[in-house]
């Protein structure tokens, strides 16, 4: 019996998430990254590049994206439907 797993990618990981909470209100990105960083412990991709890599998905699959991981950049929540 062969025993194979796939490879799991940030961008995988961040388009299951999306997918998986496609009923909900809106995503939020603070939830994502610590969901994706529990997931993935040893990711490298910084927190605003996941932030991109949830939002384009969420795009993608026509989930409202609540911007609320306060940054350098925004330092206010951001709501995108």
């Amino acid at each position: 019996m062969t025993r194979s797993f796939h490879t799991v990618t940030v961008e995988s990981a961040a388009e299951a998430y999306v997918l998986s909470r496609g009923k909900a209100r809106f995503l939020s990105i603070a939830q994502e990254i610590r969901a994706i960083r529990t997931l993935m412990p040893a990711c490298q991709v910084t927190d605003r590049d996941l932030e991109e890599l949830v939002a384009a998905a969420s795009i993608i699959h026509g989930v409202p994206v609540a911007f609320d991981l306060k940054t350098a950049v925004a330092a206010e929540p951001r709501l995108h439907s």
